[in-house]
């Protein structure tokens, strides 16, 4: 049985979440990105973001807006409204989207559909209808080129059973209601404004549709607490550790209730022993750890929690507990990922603040074309490396064209993070 989604809702105006359709009223304070990432690590299983957007100006600062969506998301993004031509569905895909929305009140779209999807791959196309005759004029079509049906306030009476997921958009906010339209066979997730409500926790709800017999993503552990092998004082310790940079921040502890609280919840919860209680981490100074993963050591007795860190870690302030350095020893950190960031980091910074005599601001003092041409020459010194057996030619070529691509990376304000998400992605 396929997982049953919900799917958050962003009405995205003038570059800033307002309450809905045909509403100027903020969302929230406004702030896309932050509500990007609230979804994410609240149990949203996708977000869905319509573009009220109107004239070629605004519609492409919509879509930066919208790629920033997509940076700050760690959840599939859908975009649909005004969408008019193939240049605008590039245009989206490229900002990260995961699928892009054709509605079907426009007969262009209906035009359009078959080229994009040829294009850029049934997949990434979804069509969104609000009546059960855009539907069943065009099943066919719909069928052959699209990958699932956004249905607006209700799901169409459509002449036979649908092979292709629905999405529901609706405006219901009774719960009972809602699990109902979850049941139908056709509807395979929900978005609208109770989906959306900022008050309403997402993994709670799931637990409600779970107990309900839908299926719906839950976080399950693979491993029974009575396997665990247990402290003294009934418990197992938890180093948790930054999921995006491997920072280890804290060190805590676990009792069965703190557990099944964390896996429930997909927030870190944990035993203070100083004062005999359950302790959410975050919930009085907003610091959440969101949970990414859980992982059990050989002897069964330590987790190592990844999560998304709000914050920081430590009371002190600091990111992480562990900012008391005893000793150390130097050597060289060859982190793949640590070394690209650091490099394209002195980088930046040589932008911001030349120094005379770096050849790093020769290159930003020449320009785009200067920069292109040097990437170029390297490309062709890879190529010609090749041909030679000795791997140390090719190693320092392709470290030197890895060199000159992030200082091209730097001028056009492309990141790694943007870099390793398109990789991701493919």
């Amino acid at each position: 049985m396929s997982k049953k989604l919900l799917i958050p809702c962003l009405y995205l105006q003038a570059g800033r979440a307002v309450t809905g359709f045909g509403q100027r009223n903020l969302f929230g304070d406004g702030d896309v990105e932050k509500l990007a990432r609230f979804y994410s690590d609240n149990g949203a299983d996708e977000l869905l973001v319509f573009d009220f957007s109107s004239g070629d100006e605004e519609h492409e600062h919509a879509i930066a807006r919208i790629k920033e969506i997509c940076a700050a998301s760690e959840v599939p993004v859908m975009a649909a409204g005004n969408i008019n031509r193939a240049e605008d569905v590039k245009k989206l895909i490229y900002a990260g989207c995961a699928k892009v929305v054709l509605n079907f009140a426009k007969d262009s779209n209906v035009e359009l559909l078959g080229e994009v999807s040829r294009r850029f791959g049934r997949e990434k196309m979804l069509v969104c209808i609000s009546s059960s005759e855009e539907y069943n004029d065009h099943r066919e079509q719909i069928h052959e080129f699209a990958s699932g049906i956004l249905a607006l306030d209700a799901v169409p009476k459509m002449e036979e059973t649908s092979s292709l997921p629905v999405i529901l958009h609706t405006e219901e906010r009774n719960t009972k209601a809602l699990q109902e339209l979850l049941s139908d066979p056709l509807v395979g997730g929900l978005s609208g404004s109770f989906i959306s409500a900022l008050e309403l926790d997402l993994n709670e709800f799931k637990q409600t549709c779970k107990e309900a017999g839908i299926a719906v993503n839950t976080y399950e552990s693979a491993i029974s607490w009575s396997e665990f092998k247990l402290n003294s004082d009934g418990m197992v310790p938890i180093i948790v550790q930054d999921y995006k940079t491997d920072q280890v921040l804290m060190l805590a502890y676990m009792n069965e209730d703190a557990f099944n609280m964390t896996v429930k919840t997909g927030k870190m919860t944990y035993w203070s022993r100083s004062r005999q209680e359950l302790w959410i981490k975050g919930l009085t100074s907003g610091h959440f750890q969101y949970v990414k993963s859980l992982h059990l050591d050989c002897d069964n007795d330590t987790i190592l929690a990844k999560v998304d860190q709000i914050g920081a870690a430590c009371h002190t302030g600091s990111r992480s507990c562990f900012f008391k350095e005893l000793m150390k020893k130097e050597y060289d950190d060859t982190n793949p990922l640590r070394v690209f960031q650091e490099v394209y980091d002195v980088i930046a910074d040589r932008k911001v603040h030349p120094k005379e005599g770096s050849y790093t601001n020769y290159l930003f003092d020449k320009g785009i074309d200067k920069i292109l041409k040097k990437v170029g020459e390297e490309c062709t010194e890879i190529v010609i490396a090749a041909k030679n057996p000795d791997k140390e030619e090719i190693k320092y070529e392709i470290s030197d064209f890895l060199y000159h691509a992030m200082v091209l990376m730097v001028e056009k304000g492309v990141t790694w993070e943007e870099i390793t998400r398109e990789l991701v992605r493919r």
